[in-house]
């Protein structure tokens, strides 16, 4: 085992047995609301008998039931895995599956490299690059959900005086301007900034990026203070609707996987039964989840469970994408490690091996025992 890979499972341990006094409980019935969403507060429903899950079991249960420990950030991209909790998938393959809330995904890698919690609902940040890179042994074991392929909400928006003066008509014209971003260096708002910028033939490098809070975003259009921004849901349209930008690029990044499901070492490669089965029940349930059946009670009722949200807000926003294949886009992953390699953002230089980093068996298998799915 290298230096670096030593130093780096140390100082997960290190953060673990801090955070060992605060580990996550099991989630409440009401959770905290999540850092990631746009949602707002409500009380969770009341409890509501389980639907029983189809009886067209692929593989048999585990008898007796095999433990499985999840912390999750919990925000509406993990979807699948609340239907499959809350309506019976998991225990229609024997999984007893424990779901414990987390402040962010730091915290999950820590339990997750000391094999504390078994799977864990994180986004796939530039911390997980550099651990992978030096050996890291967590993999990808299934998608969270997708961004949408077409009329995202995310958008470039340059300022509307700039359009109308002819200063700014296409991003190439965004060289040396002062463009703003919600996230940090490394983070997934500095990767659909740098995609944007890429469709100019630019990079982070040729304009003076400004990290802003998206709320405070309409107000620097409205005052000139920033050229253009990386804007979100529902920001995008206010500034927009309000006259004081034009979206410059739109669908960043079709069909993009931000967010997975992360096995620990000790579930990959020593419990792969229950990893199947695991993953076999999101596939399930992502399958519960397409067209119309995205709104049906028993699965409203799911999310309200794990997230802060409000019924009327989930029926009324914007759809979540869960592909009911699970496939796990390859590509794409291998593209954002590239955007932030090159952007500097990573402790190396060479293309990290995707073969370290996701094992898509668990999927592949899935799909050999449902079949493709039928629309």
């Amino acid at each position: 085992m290298s230096r670096k890979v030593v130093l780096f499972v140390i100082l997960a341990l290190a953060l673990t047995a801090a955070l060992a006094a605060c580990a996550p409980p099991p989630a409440p019935t009401s959770p905290a609301p999540a850092e990631s969403e746009q949602a707002v507060a409500t009380e969770a429903p009341a409890e509501t008998p389980k639907e029983e899950a189809k009886s067209d079991t692929v593989l048999p249960p585990l008898d007796p039931p095999e433990k499985v420990r999840v912390a999750y950030v919990p925000i509406m991209k993990f979807a699948t895995m609340y239907v499959a909790a809350d309506r019976g998938l998991f225990e229609k393959y024997g999984l007893d599956v424990e779901l414990e809330r987390v402040k962010s995904g730091t915290e999950a890698i820590a339990f997750l490299t000391n094999n504390t919690v078994d799977v864990g609902g994180i986004a796939i940040v530039t911390s997980l690059w550099n651990g992978w890179s030096q050996g890291l042994p967590l993999r990808i074991i299934a998608p969270g959900a997708l961004e949408p392929f077409e009329n995202s909400p995310t958008k470039l928006v340059v300022r509307k005086d700039l359009m109308d003066s002819g200063k700014v008509k296409d991003v190439a014209d965004l060289k040396g301007l002062k463009v703003a971003l919600a996230g940090g260096p490394g983070s997934g708002g500095e990767y659909l900034l740098s995609k944007a910028l890429e469709r100019g033939n630019l990079t982070i490098r040729d304009v003076e990026t400004v990290k802003l809070g998206n709320a405070d975003m309409p107000a620097a259009f409205e005052n000139a203070s920033v050229d253009a921004a990386l804007l979100g849901s529902p920001y995008a349209d206010q500034v927009i609707n309000a006259g004081h930008g034009v979206a410059i690029a739109t669908d960043l990044t079709p069909g993009l996987m931000t967010v997975a499901f992360v096995g620990s070492d000790n579930f990959v490669n020593n419990r792969r039964e229950v990893a199947q089965r695991f993953v076999l029940a999101l596939t399930e349930a992502a399958r519960m989840m397409q067209g119309d059946d995205y709104l049906s009670d028993a699965n409203i009722a799911a999310y309200l469970k794990y997230v802060n949200s409000t019924e009327e807000a989930i029926r009324n926003g914007r759809r979540v994408i869960y592909d009911p294949d699970m496939k796990i886009p390859v590509e794409g992953l291998a593209d954002v490690e590239r955007v932030h390699r090159e952007n500097g953002r990573t402790e190396y230089t060479e293309p990290v091996d995707l073969t370290t980093v996701v094992d898509p068996s668990f999927t592949e298998k899935a799909i050999e025992l449902l079949g493709p799915y039928e629309k």
